[in-house]
């Protein structure tokens, strides 16, 4: 009796497991945004190349409010159609790879931080924390708005 009491909250807990983990958005989908997974100096030219804004998302994987933004505003229908057409937009964790160089080039200090560049590559401005869909396309309209 004690064994299939313990096997049926085994299924239980697998089905529960299972079924949350299904619901939940992929980082990047069909209709969110598209990042490019290539280098940042191939991101650079890529922008410059598509005379196109660059979106660097600056995270961490720890970063509980950078999972949020992966998965509740990157995913968005609206946001991916507004950034991929106007951003080549990539992802760095600040912690690996280019990453720390990056911090420090864009002076990284809290995570996400939302760092915007013209097509040349210059500096335009970042912001912090997380933002939802409506907000976040917001600040994406004021980057490209900027003269």
């Amino acid at each position: 009796m004690k064994a299939a009491v313990i096997t049926l909250l085994s299924v239980f807990t697998l089905l529960g497991i299972f079924s949350f983990a299904s619901n939940k958005k992929p980082y990047t989908t069909e209709e969110g945004i598209q990042f490019f997974t290539g280098t940042w100096q191939q991101a650079l030219d890529k922008a410059k190349k598509e005379n196109k804004y660059i979106f660097l998302d600056a995270y961490a994987s720890w970063c509980g409010p950078c999972k949020m933004m992966k998965h509740k505003t990157f995913t968005e229908k609206e946001v991916g159609e507004f950034y991929n057409k106007h951003f080549i937009c990539i992802a760095v964790d600040m912690e690996k790879g280019e990453g720390p160089s990056l911090a420090n080039t864009y002076s990284v200090e809290a995570y996400p931080t939302l760092v915007f560049l013209r097509p040349n590559g210059t500096f335009l401005g970042k912001t912090t924390g997380y933002h939802k869909p409506k907000e976040f396309l917001k600040v994406g309209e004021q980057v490209i708005n900027t003269k």
